[in-house]
Order: structure tokens, then C-alpha cells, then sequence
């Protein structure tokens, strides 16, 4: 197991063992309570030796349990030999014709203790040790011995059996969080490696204009292309440098069909959006219209800088959708796959990745007929 996944454990076992304590103390009440309305010792002061021993164990388990440190083997050893040893003495100090024994229910500490550290296996050997330390001292079984001697058997090892379950739950949710926690921080570098492609851009600016000839047009291409993304850059730190200003209740709002409006400047694109607002939060209306310039830039890219696309803006009410549709030749089947393979994160990250990061979804669906993404957010999950 790993560190965390320890840590996982020992916290669900503490609170298990503190739960216990509890428990101990009211089984401790209830013997002594019982012993004192029966006072049916043939030995009286062997009787309340035993009683005062259960309260001193009582006393020193408690405090020992709560250190996991201290939760050894000798000590849940010494515990389950007290419980035993009680119930051992019980014909000698009430008599061989006794109904209950000394300790009674207080016996469940040391059984659930083990089950508890131990699992389902550890409390099945102390739940059939106290068992038949019970049948063995008594001289009849009756039905109502039976009855006890049975839920002793099977209390030890569904308590241990819960007691694991629990423990696996929380290693598992533990490892879940923090496969999240990775997977979050990969999308938020793999974005930041995607926006490095700004040098590269000005690279290849620079050095078009130096060579000339076609690696000039070249380079004036690469320049329009890290213009537009460094414009989307400042815009979405604008954005996010607002958040905070929508006053004391939460962040600042946007208009998302004012913020898509601007994209038909673009040549070739068409934008549809309807009669009113679309209010968003402010970082939901960056992350959206910065999809949709990803979606437009795969266009010009794969299907021509002229080529016409599709902006259309639709206010569900408990939704928000967003398609983006050209009439391209389509992806070819398996290459989102190839592309993601090697490492090229555009579609993964910038598109689907930004959705997903908003609680949205984003729906491809492509062909001959071209390629239409469908980006929807939930109301309810936009941050």
C-alpha cells in the first residue's frame, strides 16, 4: 500500500476504535449496573474484584487504543485474555448453576477490537474464542445460551468484514481524488504547452520575413494566427481578472451571445444567436468562446481559411448549447485517435477537456456531409 493509501486506513480504523470507546463504556455501565441490582456472587468480594478489574481495563484500553502506535498484538492479545479470563472465573465466583457471566456484554470490546485491526478474520478467531470459552464453562446449553453463543460467532466477523470494507472504500476514494487531482493538472499543462505554440508562431514570423518568397507568406500567416491567439489569451485573463468583481455573492457575469457575435467577423463564418442575452459567468463565457475559436481555427486549418462555417447560439434555459458546423470532407475515422497518440492535444484539451472541465459535454459528429461540434453547459454546473 501506498503512504496515502495508509493513511486512508488508519483514519477510518481510528474512527472506528473512538466509536468503540464509546461502546466499551456503555457495556461497562450496563455490567456494573447488572451486578449491582443482582449481587448474585457466591463470592462477593471475588464478584466485585472481577468488576473493578473490568473497569480499570476498561480505563487503560480506551486510553491505549486511541494512539495507533500502541494497537500491537500483545495488547489485543491482553485484551481478548481479560474478556476470556473474566468469563473463565464466572462458575467459581457466581456458582455452577449461573445464568449470565461476569462480564456479560462487556466481552464485545475485545471482540470488535480485533475485528476492528484485524479485519473479518481477525474478529471470526476472537468471536469463536469467546464462544467457546462461554459453551465450555456452562453445564446446559439451553435455547437462550445458544441464542448468545451464535450472535457471539457472528458478531466478530461482520464487524470486521464492515470495518475492511469501509477501509477499502477509503483508500479507493482517496485514489480517485487524486487521479483527478493528476488528470486536472495534465489538461491545465497540456494548454499550456498547447499555447506555446505562440513562439513557434513567431518563429516562424520572423524567419519567413528574413528567407523571402513563399516562406514570407508563410510567415505573414503564422503572425495573423499568434495575433488571434494572443488576443484570446488576453481576453480570458481579462476575464479572469474580473471574476471576483461580481460582488460579495460570486463572480462577475457575461453575455455569452455578445462575446460570439464578434467571431463573423472572421471571413466565411456565419453566427446565429438569439434575441436576448445569454448570462453566464464570466469564466464559463471565456472557456466557451474559446472553444468555439478552436473549433473555427481547426476549420481554417483542415478546410480552407475562407471556408465557410456555423455559429449557432441556443438558450435551453437549464442549458446552453453551441454548434460549430462547416461542410468540409469530415475527420477521417481514427484520427483524433492518432492525433492524441502523438501527443497532439488540440481537440482533447482544448475542446473536449474545456467542456468537461465546465461539467458540459461536447459532441462531435462528422462525415461527408462536414463536421459539427455540439458544446452544451449546464446551467447548473457552471461555476
Amino acid at each position: 500500500m501506498t503512504g496515502t493509501t495508509i493513511r486512508a486506513v488508519v483514519a477510518v480504523e481510528d474512527r472506528m476504535f473512538r466509536a468503540l470507546a464509546v461502546l466499551r463504556v456503555v457495556v461497562l455501565v450496563n455490567a456494573v449496573v447488572l451486578a449491582g441490582v443482582r449481587n448474585n456472587f457466591d463470592h462477593p468480594v471475588a464478584g466485585w474484584t472481577c468488576v473493578g478489574v473490568m473497569v480499570g481495563w476498561t480505563v487503560y484500553a480506551i486510553a491505549t487504543y486511541a494512539k495507533p502506535i500502541r494497537r500491537t498484538v500483545r495488547l489485543l492479545v491482553a485484551d481478548l485474555a481479560v474478556a476470556v479470563g473474566l468469563m473463565a472465573v464466572t462458575p467459581v465466583v457466581k456458582g455452577e448453576w449461573f445464568n449470565a457471566t461476569i462480564p456479560g456484554f462487556w466481552i464485545m470490546g475485545a471482540m470488535l477490537a480485533w475485528a476492528v485491526r484485524y479485519g473479518w478474520r481477525g474478529g471470526l478467531a476472537a468471536s469463536l474464542l469467546l464462544a467457546a470459552t462461554d459453551w465450555l464453562i456452562r453445564s446446559d446449553l439451553d435455547q437462550g445460551n445458544y441464542a448468545n453463543l451464535f450472535l457471539i460467532a457472528i458478531g466478530g466477523p461482520i464487524v470486521g468484514y464492515l470495518a475492511e470494507q469501509l477501509q477499502q472504500m477509503a483508500a479507493e476514494r482517496d485514489r480517485a481524488e487524486r487521479e483527478a487531482a493528476a488528470a486536472g493538472e495534465r489538461a491545465r499543462l497540456a494548454r499550456v504547452v498547447h499555447d506555446g505554440v505562440l513562439q513557434v508562431l513567431a518563429l516562424v514570423q520572423r524567419r519567413g520575413a528574413e528567407l523571402g518568397g513563399e516562406a514570407a507568406e508563410l510567415g505573414r500567416l503564422a503572425g495573423e494566427q499568434e495575433q488571434v491567439l494572443r488576443t484570446l489569451i488576453r481576453t480570458q485573463d481579462r476575464v479572469s481578472a474580473e471574476d471576483g468583481s461580481g460582488g460579495p455573492g460570486g463572480a462577475a457575469t457575461a453575455d455569452l451571445a455578445a462575446a460570439l457575435s464578434g467571431l463573423d467577423l472572421r471571413p466565411g463564418v456565419e453566427v446565429a444567436l438569439p434575441g436576448g442575452p445569454v448570462e453566464l459567468p464570466a469564466p464559463v463565457v471565456a472557456e466557451l468562446v474559446a472553444v468555439v475559436r478552436a473549433c473555427l481555427d481547426n476549420v481554417d486549418r483542415h478546410v480552407g481559411v475562407d471556408a465557410p462555417a456555423w455559429v449557432l447560439l441556443e438558450d435551453l434555459g437549464d442549458r446552453v448549447s453551441v454548434s460549430v458546423r462547416d461542410d468540409g470532407d469530415g475527420i477521417p475515422e481514427g484520427r483524433l485517435a492518432v492525433a492524441r497518440s502523438e501527443g497532439r492535444l488540440g481537440v482533447s484539451e482544448s475542446i473536449e477537456g474545456r467542456l468537461r472541465d465546465l461539467g458540459g459535454t461536447a459532441a462531435l459528429s462528422t462525415g461527408s456531409f462536414g463536421t459539427e461540434w455540439e458544446l452544451v453547459v449546464p446551467r447548473s454546473e457552471a461555476p
